[in-house]
């Protein structure tokens, strides 16, 4: 990956774009500038001097009305775009309401993308997750794994919508030649996340508990399942800095796995939780709810070799997305 100038030039039918520095005046639309990814990105980009961000509320702009997100585009032209608006959730809401998370997510992803290329948009990321890959996967999982075994059930239908996107991502680059790239980031925590109980993730969801304990006074904290899985944590603001940095550097149709290389166990996490939070009682583990899949670490080598690295430790991550919490708790949803 070298830096140049960007600029496309036609070869043939194809289109072969040259990564560069970004213009810092053209409209940027950042599609989920309120959730944990977007309003990350819209800080980073803010601070890299980008003049005209783009950022609809979903009360403003609902990403699954198909014609309100083309009329939306046919009015701002963006000239950039990042895909970062999606329907999240842990265990729990993915194994209940599995249906949303398909059917809300594969339209959010095609209404934008297909917008994006009525609108003749140079430069898209789409961000998915690093749930795509098989369950059982040797690890560190490389960006070839994709497809190649079967997912983990209870976040299957959001994985799948997750590929769709990486595939429309290929196939625009194919048919049409446009520079668009895809992302799949590992476990992302930070401020902003969600924090509810039913719908957080595991780093958010063992905050939260460990601080209504701390302020109950509870003798212990339970967890769920064994504590043994193994999990790769990303510090959101570490993300945008790799999302602004992949747009500067790079152009192919695989996905970039985006993470630190390094993973723990959830009893470790849970520790580094309880000592973040101030929370001294016993922990115990619930083992009749779900672990999840074993391990996820992502094979970031790819990212490594081209010049970018994470930056943010995780204790100093973690104590400080304790501070957020503590600071935002009052507005939080529950």
């Amino acid at each position: 990956m070298t830096v140049a100038n960007p600029s496309v030039t036609s070869a043939g039918d194809n289109v072969r774009y040259v990564p560069g520095p970004l213009h810092r005046d053209a409209p940027f639309f950042v599609a989920g500038h309120h959730g944990l990814v977007g309003s990350a990105l819209w800080r980073k980009l803010e601070a890299a001097g980008f003049t005209q961000l783009l950022g609809r509320s979903s009360k403003e702009l609902d990403l699954r009305d198909r014609d309100a997100v083309f009329e939306f585009f046919a009015e701002t032209r963006p000239k950039y775009v990042v895909l970062a608006a999606a329907k999240v959730g842990g265990i729990i809401a993915n194994s209940t309401a599995p249906v949303d998370f398909l059917s809300d997510n594969l339209r959010i992803q095609t209404n934008v993308m297909d917008a994006a290329l009525a609108a003749e948009v140079e430069r898209l990321l789409f961000l998915g997750s690093s749930c795509i890959y098989p369950r059982v996967a040797e690890q560190p999982i490389n960006e070839k794994a994709l497809l190649t075994g079967h997912l983990e059930p209870s976040n299957d239908a959001y994985a799948i919508a997750k590929i769709a996107g990486i595939v429309h991502v290929q196939a625009v680059r194919r048919q049409f030649g446009l520079p668009w790239i895809s992302a799949m980031p590992t476990n992302l925590y930070g401020p902003g996340d969600n924090f509810s109980r039913e719908g957080s993730h595991v780093l958010p969801a063992m905050i939260r508990r460990y601080d209504d304990a701390l302020l109950s006074g509870a003798t212990h904290v339970t967890n769920w399942g064994t504590g043994s899985p193994r999990r790769e944590l990303l510090h959101v603001d570490d993300l945008a800095d790799a999302c602004l940095y992949l747009l500067e550097h790079y152009d192919g149709p695989d996905q970039v796995n985006v993470g630190t290389g390094k993973d723990v166990t959830v009893r470790e996490l849970a520790t580094m939780v309880a000592d973040a939070v101030g929370y001294s009682g016993e922990i115990l583990w619930d083992l009749d709810r779900p672990d999840g899949t074993p391990q996820k670490l992502l094979d970031i080598s790819q990212l490594v070799a081209s010049g970018w690295q994470a930056r943010r430790e995780l204790g100093e991550g973690i104590r400080a997305t304790t501070a957020w919490y503590r600071a935002n708790r009052s507005s939080l949803r529950t």
